[in-house]
Formats: C-alpha cells, sequence, structure tokens
C-alpha cells in the first residue's frame, strides 16, 4: 500500500518528538513508522528511545535503517537481576521501563533545551506509561499514549481496573463472555494471557498499567474504523476522565523498506517468483513467537496433508515451552530442522520452502504469488495482511493475540481460526478453507478486499488516519 501522508503539511518552526518504545519488534516498527510519519508529513524530527535489552540483530538492522529525521537512541542498561527466573515478559517490560525513569528524565531535559527543535511531546507505548514522570519532569508539554493494538484491546484495558475489582475469579472461568462496549463478545478463555492468572506478576502489573493510561493526554491507537467500527464508534465519543482516542493506522513497515536486505530476503522472494499467483499460504508466529515440538511436527504435516504451496519461517521450539519463548530475540535458539517430521523438506520440496528465524514478511504479503497467511493474530502482522488483502488463518499464541482471533475470525470475519485441538487434519482443513475458498474462505476473501480498500483510503490525505493525526499536531507550530 503506498503511503500518501509524505506531503509535508504543518509550516513553520520545526519540532521535536520523543518517542519510548518497549521491547518487542511489535511495539518498535509502528512507534517508528508514527516518527517517519510525523516527520514526513508535518516537518519534525524524532529521538527513538530503545531499551538495552533488546540490542538484537534484527532490532539493529531496523533501527539502521531509518530515515536521518529519526535518531535511535539507546537507554543505559538497568539491573534485572533480582527478579526471579521465570518472571513474565510483560513485568519484566514495565519493571525495566520503571528503573530507566532516571535516564529518560535525564535525556529528556537535555532534549528540551535544544531552542533549534523544542520538544512538544512525548509518545510511549502501554508498558512505558512509568515514563511519564520523567516526561512531566522534563516539562514536555504533550503526553501522549502510543497503543500498538487493537481498539478491541485498549477497550479491555480502559475497563480493566473495573473488570479486576468486580470479577472474583479467573477470566479463563467465565460461564459468559466479556461484553465491552462496542466490542464483539470476548470469551474468558480469549482474554489476554497475562490476565489469566491473578496470582501472577503480569497480572498485577497490567492492572496497574491500565490505571496509568489516564495520565496520557490523549490516546492514539494503531487501527482504523473500518476494521473495528462499532468500538470505533464508541471510543471517539469524548468521556470525562478519560483521554481522547485517536486511531491513526495503518502504521506498518512499507513492503519496500529494505531493512534485513539479506540473502535470505533474495532467496524468500526469488522462490515467491516463481509461484503462481496468489498460491503460497505464508505461515509465520512473528517475531516472538515459538511452538512446543509437537505443535511444529502437526504444522508440517498438516501443510503436507493440505496440498498447498507454503513458504514458512521456522524456529526451534523453546526449552521451556513457552509460546512467547523467541520475544526478546527473535533469532532461532536452536537450528529448526531437526524438529521437522523426517523427510518433511525433502518431500515437500517442490512445494514448499522452509526458512529459519526469518523473512521479509512485508514484502511476502505484498507478492501477488502470497494467497494466504496462517499467523499468531499479532496486530502488526494482522494490520500487514489487511493492507495487502491476504485473508488469514488465525493460529493466537500469547499476548493478546487470542482476542484479535476472535475479533478477526467472529467479528470482522476476516480469517478462519483453527481448533484448540490443533492437528494435522484440521490445520489441513483451515489452510484449504482459505487457500481455495472452501467453506467460509470466499467471504473471507471479499472482507480482505473491502478492508485493504478502506486502510488505503485511511492514509491518504484527507483520509481518517491522517485527519486525525493532524489534529493532533495542528498546533505545534511556534510551541517553545
Amino acid at each position: 500500500m503506498e503511503d500518501t501522508t509524505s506531503t509535508t503539511k504543518t509550516k513553520g518552526p520545526a519540532a521535536h518528538v520523543a518517542l519510548l518504545a518497549t521491547p518487542g519488534m511489535g511495539h518498535l516498527i509502528p512507534l517508528a513508522e508514527l516518527a517517519k510519519r510525523l516527520a514526513a508529513r508535518h516537518g519534525a524530527t524524532a529521538t527513538l528511545f530503545t531499551f538495552a535489552s533488546t540490542a538484537s540483530p534484527t532490532q539493529r538492522a531496523f533501527l539502521a535503517s531509518l530515515p536521518p529525521a529519526v535518531d535511535a537512541r539507546a537507554l543505559p542498561p538497568v539491573d534485572l537481576s533480582d527478579l526471579p527466573p521465570g518472571t513474565p515478559n510483560e513485568a519484566l517490560m514495565s519493571e525495566e521501563c520503571a528503573r530507566s525513569v532516571p535516564a529518560l528524565a535525564a535525556a529528556l531535559a537535555e532534549l528540551r533545551g535544544r531552542a533549534a527543535a523544542p520538544l512538544v511531546a512525548f509518545v510511549t507505548d502501554l508498558f512505558g506509561v512509568d515514563a511519564f514522570v520523567a516526561a512531566r519532569a522534563a516539562g514536555v508539554g504533550r503526553r501522549w499514549l502510543f497503543f500498538p493494538g487493537s481498539l478491541h484491546a485498549l477497550t479491555l484495558f480502559l475497563h480493566l481496573p473495573e473488570l479486576a475489582a468486580s470479577i472474583p475469579g479467573e477470566f479463563r472461568d467465565l460461564d459468559e463472555p466479556l461484553r465491552l462496549p462496542g466490542c464483539v463478545p470476548i470469551p474468558g478463555p480469549d482474554v489476554i494471557s497475562p490476565l489469566q492468572d491473578r496470582l501472577s506478576p503480569a497480572y498485577g502489573q497490567m492492572v496497574r498499567l491500565a490505571g496509568l493510561f489516564l495520565d496520557a493526554d490523549a490516546i492514539l491507537v494503531n487501527s482504523f474504523e473500518a476494521v473495528e467500527p462499532e468500538v470505533a464508534m464508541v471510543l471517539q465519543q469524548p468521556k470525562l476522565g478519560r483521554p481522547s482516542v485517536h486511531p491513526i493506522g495503518p502504521l506498518i513497515l512499507p513492503a519496500d523498506s529494505g531493512a534485513g536486505d539479506t540473502a535470505p530476503r533474495a532467496a524468500c522472494l526469488e522462490w515467491l517468483d516463481r509461484q503462481p499467483a496468489k498460491s503460497v499460504i505464508f505461515v509465520s508466529f512473528g517475531s516472538g513467537g515459538a511452538l512446543p515440538a509437537e505443535q511444529m511436527r502437526e504444522l508440517a504435516l498438516g501443510l503436507e496433508l493440505s496440498g498447498q504451496r507454503f513458504l514458512w519461517v521456522v524456529r526451534s521450539p523453546s526449552d521451556e515451552g513457552s509460546l512467547s519463548g523467541n520475544y526478546y530475540d527473535a533469532e532461532s535458539k536452536k537450528d529448526p530442522f531437526p524438529y521437522l517430521p523426517e523427510g518433511f523438506v525433502e518431500r515437500t520440496r517442490s512445494v514448499g520452502l522452509v526458512v529459519p528465524s526469518w523473512a521479509p514478511q512485508t514484502e511476502v504479503l505484498a507478492h501477488g504469488s502470497t494467497g494466504g497467511f496462517l499467523t499468531h493474530c499479532g496486530w502488526n502482522s494482522t494490520l500487514e495482511s489487511l493492507v495487502h488483502g491476504v485473508p488469514m488463518v488465525a493460529w493466537p499464541l500469547y499476548a493478546e493475540q487470542r482476542l484479535n482471533a476472535v475479533m478477526l475470525a467472529q467479528g470482522v470475519g476476516a480469517a478462519v481460526r483453527l481448533p484448540e485441538a490443533k492437528d494435522k487434519e484440521a490445520i489441513a482443513a483451515a489452510v484449504r478453507e482459505v487457500m481455495v475458498g472452501e467453506g467460509k474462505g470466499a467471504a473471507v476473501w471479499a472482507k480482505v478486499a473491502e478492508l485493504r480498500k478502506a486502510a488505503a483510503e485511511g492514509i491518504r490525505g484527507g483520509g481518517a488516519a491522517t485527519t486525525a493525526l493532524d489534529k493532533m499536531v495542528e498546533n505545534w507550530a511556534g510551541e517553545k
């Protein structure tokens, strides 16, 4: 999808924006795209702060691809050795941010002193809301929360303190789905994974962070109205005590970004060039997903049984069996090929390509040979699929992915969701349903085509997303 927002709109003195990306490529990429859009359309410069704990080769390559207007700066490392082994990622991220507040406050104060480019706004994602304290101490005029997920997930967070107080047991044990304003009913087991155990340190952190959302002056959301129309209407109505909500998405990595321009990239695209149009299902579980060994085996056999062409980004299973075992480092922990069924790669060589760790996802989804996406339903991946009009097979793993799968399959109708028992027969059937247009497949194809058009219209000049962002920055000129 061509980004048509690049024409600079705002005139007057240059403005500077500071952004804090908490760990995970799914947090970093959309915040970086926001910084790029502010630079291209509004003439701003930006400093994008990251954490030392996430300085993986993948992240370094991405940061090196940013334009000169966006300066990437890693905060000094903080000591987390006192946290117990097995601390959930959500608790790790929020704790790392809280301990980085003094260093961030000093960095923001230094940026605030630049007379040539006044620091007009501080933006952080949901795990960085403790950093609003640093922005306030540095005298930054605007403090915005950037929510990198769906409007459904945001609604859950905005109601979370109330839900935590009113629901006595676990969400997974609810007899009835959770019904939130404008949202698709959410079955208890599909409420985001950090909230499924009240005794987990992640649960308390999520409830605490949700309460801090109200400290933001505004909430920018990486979604668009057409994919979540009812909840978008609800959230855009002013509500006393709640920051205004502005859908400004989709913010995704452009297919022609060149990030990760390596031999694996060339191999994937050259292989796709040799396949028929819309014939390949792309299989990837995002930058952090890791399947248990048995599910890897069933997936391989299911792809083979489906008879469809496939491009599979495969990683070794996590040593601990954690579904988010690669979150802090997208590289496969071990050689993944020994975990595949014996002879699988040889038997499927004529119809499939298996690549370790990484593929150029946006370019794969934009390619004319790609006709489906078996995905973990991470929100970045979801938006990339919708932007390029690719129907989905939903296999959610962790975080808010099960909630996204409910919305995509039962709500908007852009995906076919796999059943809980993911054996090879179920996998093969779902893949064929999407790729051949069986069952719900035809309706899914029609819906993603509709949403692709809506996404493109939203980011054009005068479109809903572009107009929403314009309104947020229209009074920058002359601010000190």
